[in-house]
């Protein structure tokens, strides 16, 4: 299992939402090229990357600091933030970065995720945010109709590859993750699957690789030292 530590982004620096209220702001860092060159030297080669910013207003609000997490740290560098644009997928991976995420604009454009994925292929992943059973959207400020099993069903029809599922009501609050809920995923959908949202033990990493999903992303827990992310990855590989 691939571990991905993640950088939120609010103003260029390192911050973190509790269960995706952007009322609870922490910062962590005001330098998120070193923190994640300190992932890279704990042995991760792969960094999740969220414009917060832009996740509710569209644009590319820390594209310069993206980009340069990405030229500095010479890791897969995935992100995923207000893409609702072709243009905008073009910036990123003009950029260097290696896979661009879509939320709100998978759900409310199919067309541009078409034509997303049929530029880009495996470049795209779709992020699948869930607030009680249904798919949220902007942010995470509002509800959509879809249940995330239905969408999943849709995304997996389209060709979608890879799909990074986070249950808000878990995200940053530190007591562990909705392990039924990808359980279920992984039986049912032939996707990669990313685990997110209150990964927050070597335990839960543990169980997270026996139901072979393919990645999970780290947070708050590497943020207040819950989880040491060189043991984290020993972990992963050992157990993948």
């Amino acid at each position: 299992m691939i571990l991905f530590p993640a950088i939120d982004l609010i103003g260029g620096k390192a911050v973190r939402l509790f269960k995706g209220d952007y009322d609870k702001v922490t910062v962590y860092s005001d330098n998120p090229c070193e923190v994640a060159l300190d992932f890279v030297r704990c042995g991760c080669n792969h960094i999740h990357i969220v414009d917060l910013e832009g996740a509710k207003s569209g644009e590319t609000s820390n594209f310069d600091s993206v980009r340069r997490i990405k030229e500095e740290s010479g890791a897969f560098c995935e992100i995923g933030g207000g893409v609702r644009s072709i243009d905008t997928v073009d910036k990123y991976i003009n950029a260097g970065l290696d896979r661009v995420i879509l939320g709100t604009a998978a759900i409310e454009d199919p067309e541009f995720l078409k034509l997303a994925l049929s530029r880009y292929g495996e470049k795209i992943a779709v992020g699948v945010d869930i607030r009680d059973g249904f798919v949220a959207v902007k942010g995470w400020t509002e509800k959509s109709r879809e249940t995330a099993f239905d969408f999943c069903e849709k995304m997996q029809a389209l060709g979608v590859k890879t799909i990074i599922c986070t249950d808000i009501s878990k995200d940053g609050a530190m007591q562990g993750t909705n392990l039924p809920l990808y359980r279920q995923l992984s039986e049912r959908f032939s996707l990669d699957i990313t685990a997110s949202g209150g990964v927050s033990s070597l335990e839960d990493i543990r169980r997270l690789c026996t139901m072979n999903i393919y990645a999970a992303i780290i947070g708050k827990a590497y943020y207040t030292g819950a989880v040491d992310l060189r043991q984290a990855v020993t972990l992963a590989e050992q157990e993948s």
